[in-house]
């Protein structure tokens, strides 16, 4: 135990099975026993009981878990002026009661209680929505107590000021190119879900550290841009509550569930809301939400993605879990000599083209991807996934992706790989058709058939495959940020008889390409089992079956 009776209550609440929790608060509670076991810290208790004296002026108290996260983030120190846990994240439900939290957590450390002067605070988001959402519930608080605050701050719509510490609350939207030069004592990012790069999030932090106690606290509910900051984030607490990663300086507070099975069973719900026990009135409210869910979950997402805190990867039926999508990012096998079969997808030659090599290893799909966008598409302006950082797509200058341009990248292959075959959509083959024949890929030819020209129907017999394959983790493409954007962009839609067809989610801005390079080399998966090495016991009993 901690000896800091908000922090040891918060621990005797999980471990009394009182609410479910979920996995991560379990790890949490391990991590910060160890923490206390092991470190040479403590907590400051005087200044707790103050900071935490300042709720009379609110209309709430501060739950168990807040007043755990509270005591750490701001309260413990591992020597005189240096705080242990400085990041403080908090992914958890929606209508948890985060942004309460962080009202009060500001207006606290605006008071002389801190005991640094001029110790700004920017609160950060995507939206003035969403930044002021706080901001204005500590206006309210100074309204309402308007006799009494007057002596000890000064307010505006836009500024709220300390007299005695002269710390300044204001609020900052996404544009960020105005905010440099800042020398905040702590950042705040509201909803982080919603940031989809970290330009405004670098803006705001190399701001700190100029200022005593440096701090940032971040408060969200898990949302839908797939790879930006948050997930990047969530991936990190992951590895840290595990034990597999050291934390510097940041407490990981997750609330979730664990399965999508689990979302079944109300009491699973306390998982993601460690607050549910205490609003009836919003149980109820996810009681209607879940029955709308279970009926219409495309149309219904937000209750699993932001109530839940499980995305399910897209608003529209996605080809796999994001979680699937994930387990891609393991380094690539020796691939050296190896037979692969190619994919390409060239669906509009002014815009993204798609390719790939496919392998087969001991089981496992291994797909090595490149990618070409024309620097004239039409449609970049509309895209907000950073596709000029990543290294596996290259820009083609000009009116479009010539043709020539495959068959160089194939040619260069062939020089390190065994391509025994590969498939393309017949509606570019007349394009491609002079190029790859010249590389010795050519269909319904006497002699020589190793390349498909794939139709609608060949997608849908490989779709249960791949769904398979994903489900399964045996699909492998390296770290690549643009192959997990391709595949979350991709929709799997029924049709009346069952099958799968693949398509776009969104048209203009969220591209396929790779994806849809990567189902076309799967209908060559054959051919590639065909042109496998024989294993040692095939070449023992090929041996047996010729001397006997």
């Amino acid at each position: 135990m901690t000896n800091c009776k908000v922090i040891d209550d918060y621990i005797d609440l999980v471990k009394s099975g009182k609410y479910r929790v979920c996995r991560e608060q379990i790890q949490l509670i391990k991590f910060v026993e160890n923490v206390f076991e092991n470190e040479e810290i403590y907590v400051d208790e005087e200044q707790l009981e103050k900071y935490l004296s300042l709720q009379k002026y609110f209309p709430y108290e501060l739950f168990e878990w807040e007043k755990f996260c509270f005591a750490l983030h701001n309260c413990t120190y591992s020597a005189p002026g240096v705080l242990r846990f400085p990041d403080l994240v908090l992914i958890v439900g929606r209508g948890t009661g985060k942004n309460g939290y962080l009202g009060f957590e500001d207006f606290a450390l605006l008071t002389p209680v801190n005991g640094i002067k001029n110790y700004d605070i920017d609160i950060c988001a995507t939206s003035e929505d969403q930044a002021t959402i706080t901001f204005n519930d500590i206006y309210n608080v100074l309204e309402n107590n308007k006799a009494k605050m007057q002596k000890h701050f000064k307010w505006t719509k836009t500024r709220i000021v300390n007299i005695k510490t002269n710390s300044v609350l204001q609020y900052r939207t996404s544009n960020s190119n105005t905010k440099d030069g800042g020398r905040p004592g702590k950042v705040d990012f509201d909803e982080k879900h919603a940031y989809e790069n970290y330009k405004l999030i670098d803006v705001f932090v190399t701001g700190l550290g100029k200022k005593p106690l440096p701090r940032t606290t971040t408060t969200t509910t898990m949302g839908y841009v797939r790879d930006g900051p948050l997930d990047q984030e969530f991936a990190r607490g992951l590895e840290v509550l595990n034990g597999d990663a050291p934390d510097n300086g940041t407490l990981y507070f997750i609330c979730r569930l664990n399965d999508e099975k689990e979302v079944h069973d109300e009491q699973n719900w306390y998982k993601a809301n460690p607050s549910l026990q205490y609003f009836p009135n919003l149980l109820r409210e996810l009681r209607k939400e879940y029955e709308k869910w279970k009926i219409d979950p495309n149309n219904n997402p937000s209750f699993m993605t932001k109530r839940m805190n499980l995305p399910q990867g897209t608003e529209a039926n996605p080809v796999t879990s994001w979680e699937n999508i994930k387990a891609t990012n393991r380094p690539l096998p020796d691939l050296e000599g190896k037979p692969c079969v190619f994919g390409i997808d060239y669906t509009k030659t002014t815009d993204f083209l798609g390719i790939g090599l496919m392998f087969l290893i001991d089981g496992s799909i291994a797909w090595k991807p490149f990618s070409w966008y024309c620097s004239q598409s039409a449609d970049l302006g509309r895209i907000k996934f950073p596709y000029v950082q990543q290294p596996d797509l290259q820009r083609v200058d000009g009116a479009e992706i010539p043709p020539e341009i495959v068959a160089d990248w194939l040619r260069e292959q062939k020089k390190r790989y065994n391509i025994v075959g590969g498939a393309l959509d017949n509606y570019r083959y007349t394009l491609l058709k002079e190029p790859l024949m010249q590389l010795g890929f050519e269909c319904d030819r006497k002699g020589r058939n190793n390349l498909k020209l794939v139709r609608p129907s060949d997608k849908m017999l490989v779709a249960p495959l791949i769904a398979s394959d994903f489900a399964n983790h045996r699909i492998v493409w390296g770290d690549s940020a643009l192959m997990r954007w391709y595949t979350n962009n991709t929709s799997a839609v029924e049709d009346k008889n069952g099958n799968i067809i693949y398509g776009k989610i969104e048209p203009k801005s969220r591209k396929t390409d790779g994806f849809m390079a990567f189902v076309a080399a799967y209908t060559q998966l054959d051919l590639l089992k065909q042109n496998q090495p024989m294993t040692v016991d095939e070449l023992k009993n090929c041996f047996n079956a010729i001397v006997f």
